[in-house]
């Protein structure tokens, strides 16, 4: 009787269970397709290769469940490589592709997938998350509705932004928080366009004034009211009357500007620069920061109950680092932005697009929405090629794996009636290469595994596996450790 091995559930930091995940991020040829995410919970076997579209069918083959992917890229293979899991985990092999298979940038014929790797299959790219939250199938095409800054593949992120959309119909006050170019300003768009306001959307960075003219950009001032006011102007706080003020970098909120900002707050009016009479304001604030707003309140340096008015909802962006299967949406959205009416004519060779997927982007969105600007521009029409691309995306080198394949002809004790199935041989040939690894230690191959060290055995068993070709004297004391009763 065959066993199905899988990998061991997990639960991410939000509660939700996780499991592998791959995400188509990026077409070469098609970059304003944008990107698609396909679960694998319980797929031994994900069959990839060109098709007239972009399709992914379920089925059963026997006794595995196959996930087959169809990508409209001329470059790849009708049948061009498969993810196959051994042992729990997925292995990508190469099925004789004519352009080849390569992972990180580097060509390999077999792979033991990690977290993170980015597969490239002609010039299609997708990323393989090991422990992504579950959730269904999905085409970023179904995002239309939803405001740029919403979007995203990830389920564990999808239910933070659904929550930020239902606070978004409120008067609520919103903090973004996130490093410098993560989209933070779309995000308060975001929340602007979901509430329904009439009133405008006005965007201010409180550290890009001088604190002396600050409280007169914010709160408006009289004719007069000191050197240099020629006339009364409004200021920012009531030029978004009914609508949304989105105050970015936060923090740098002079302290001496911070009691007349909480008066808007608890009393909804404000009280110009030179004039004693208040004025009623109907406003919505969203704010952000890459600041800790709470270990300032701590240094007293941002005060506390200005904090406790503003952070009805607060709201993390991840760096682009950590949300790379999002890449796909967010050059999609970039070119519409960038080229417009042009945007379906742009393509990418596959240098310039591994150069894009395998850069870390420090500086975030901001930092790709100038490289792809720049890169149009020199194109000027034609294919984005590598060197259309700005010098530091250009230094990203490709790194060879860090998991290489094992080896597949192992000193085992084997009886000549044994007779395994192909999912079973590559099973086999898995755990003996994790042993081989680990030195015969059975104990460390179940922690790799994430399962019991009888399970390993039984497997052992099954397959005729000797571990004792690979195994030394620390071995064996390991695993004899491991079979003491009280584990001590």
């Amino acid at each position: 009787m065959s066993t199905t091995l899988t990998l061991a559930e997990g639960r991410g930091s939000s509660g939700q269970a996780v499991g592998p995940a791959l995400f188509l991020v990026l077409e070469g040829e098609r970059p304003w397709a944008s990107g698609a995410r396909y679960d694998l919970d319980g797929v031994e076997l994900v069959a990839l290769g060109r098709g007239p579209s972009r399709s992914a069918e379920r089925r059963r083959d026997g006794a595995d469940r196959v996930l087959a992917l169809s990508i409209p890229d001329p470059r790849m293979s009708g049948s061009h490589a498969r993810l196959v899991k051994v042992l729990g985990r997925f292995v990508l092999e190469d099925a004789g592709s004519k352009n080849g298979t390569r992972v990180r940038g580097v060509s390999v014929a077999r792979h033991t997938l990690e977290d993170g790797d980015v597969l490239e299959l002609g010039r299609s790219f997708f990323l393989y998350r090991e422990r992504a939250a579950r959730g269904p199938d999905q085409e970023a095409s179904s995002f239309t509705k939803e405001p740029l800054g919403l979007r995203t593949l990830d389920p564990e992120l999808a239910a933070r932004f659904a929550a930020l959309a239902h606070v978004a119909r409120s008067k609520v006050p919103v903090v973004v928080r996130g490093e410098s170019g993560t989209g933070k300003e779309l995000c308060a768009r975001a929340v602007h366009v979901l509430s329904g306001r009439t009133g405008p959307f006005v965007a201010m960075n409180c550290g890009a004034l001088p604190e002396t003219l600050l409280t007169s950009e914010l709160f408006g001032h009289r004719r007069g009211a000191f050197s240099g006011a020629t006339e009364e102007r409004p200021g920012l706080v009531r030029a978004a009357h009914k609508g949304t003020l989105f105050l970015d970098e936060i923090g740098d909120l002079p302290l001496a500007a911070q009691p007349a900002f909480l008066r808007v707050l608890q009393e909804g009016e404000v009280v110009a620069v030179g004039s004693t009479e208040p004025t009623r304001v109907d406003v919505r604030i969203v704010c952000a920061t890459h600041r800790d707003l709470g270990a300032m309140v701590d240094a007293e340096t941002f005060r506390g109950d200005l904090f406790a008015r503003l952070s009805g909802f607060q709201l993390e962006l991840p760096p682009v680092r950590e949300r790379r299967q999002d890449l796909g949406i967010v050059i999609a959205a970039l070119l519409e932005r960038v080229a417009a009416d042009e945007a379906h004519d742009v393509t990418f060779s596959a240098e310039a697009a591994r150069a894009l997927l395998l850069h870390p982007l420090p500086r975030n969105v901001r930092q790709l929405e100038q490289a792809l600007g720049a890169a149009l521009a020199l194109a000027r029409g034609s294919r984005i090629e590598l060197h259309h691309l700005p010098e530091e995306l250009r230094a990203a080198q490709p790194t060879p794996p860090s998991s290489p394949a094992p080896e597949s002809a192992p000193p085992t004790v084997e009886s000549p009636e044994l007779r395994l199935s192909p999912r079973e041989t590559r099973q086999r040939d898995e755990l003996v290469g994790l042993l081989r690894a680990h030195g015969g230690n059975v104990s460390a191959v179940a922690r790799v595994l994430g399962k019991a060290r009888m399970q390993v055995q039984r497997w052992m068993k099954r397959y005729r596996i000797d571990a004792s070709p690979f195994r030394g004297d620390e071995a064996e004391e390991d695993d004899a450790l491991d079979d003491r009763p009280d584990g001590s």
